[in-house]
């Protein structure tokens, strides 16, 4: 494949970033219920058409977005003087998104029934006792976070290290993995079963950070959008 086609593959790429913020900031503004303090009102909101589609084309859509933004990141700084980090940061963090599919496709189509279930008379659903399943569930979403966490931050010091993309770019993607795990999702989980103001401000910075880097590679030479740079820039 010629640089002009690679450049555009990585370009295609990059323009992923940002919609994938933009769909993750749609679906956390409606946050859940918290099940352990209001769990009929859980239930009627996992039941409805808004879930499931926040679920499937927001969380869903926006994670293999991410995927692939992240593929194109790490492909643009494959031939630059970050280019062992991006690769790094690249692989932990497909394979921290990867694994979150998992979790959504779980929570997009098994809870609209629990919810249901409940609604229709068995209200003691909520109160079975833990499975082998539940427990396989508890460890892929920590490895998740830990993977997705440490990945977006290594991906946002590649940025900042690169030469060639602004610096600041990979500062406000470091914050916004911060934002979005440790103080959001870690949040949810650990204390309020429901998603946290924080992951809401995360997925703006991602918007920011990723159009940013976008809008960088797009404005070069093909060349250049492939990492290949006679002279490092650095903003």
């Amino acid at each position: 494949m010629s640089a002009a086609n690679t450049a555009n593959w990585i370009r295609a790429g990059l323009l992923a970033l940002p919609v994938y913020g933009l769909l993750t900031f749609w679906t956390t503004i409606d946050p859940q219920p918290d099940p352990t303090k209001h769990y009929e009102a859980w239930a009627r909101y996992v039941t409805t058409n808004h879930y499931v589609l926040t679920h499937v084309l927001g969380s869903g859509l926006g994670t293999v977005l991410a995927i692939f933004g992240v593929f194109a990141l790490g492909a643009y700084l494959a031939n630059g003087r970050a280019g062992r980090l991006g690769l790094v940061a690249m692989v932990i963090t497909v394979m921290g998104q990867a694994l979150f599919l998992m979790v959504i496709g779980v929570s997009a189509f098994s809870a609209p029934g629990q919810g249901q279930a409940y609604l229709a008379g068995i209200e003691e659903l909520d109160k079975l006792p833990p499975t082998f399943a539940d427990t396989a569930t508890a460890v892929t979403g920590l490895l998740l976070i830990v993977l997705t966490f440490v990945g977006n931050v290594l991906l946002g010091v590649a940025v900042w290290r690169s030469g060639t993309l602004p610096k600041w770019a990979g500062v406000l993607w470091v914050a916004a993995a911060v934002l979005m795990w440790p103080l959001g999702i870690v949040i949810a989980v650990a204390i309020t079963n429901s998603t946290p103001r924080t992951v809401l401000v995360g997925a703006l910075l991602i918007v920011v950070s990723g159009g940013w880097i976008a809008w960088s590679v797009l404005r070069r030479p093909s060349a250049e959008a492939v990492g290949v740079t006679a002279q490092p820039r650095v903003r």
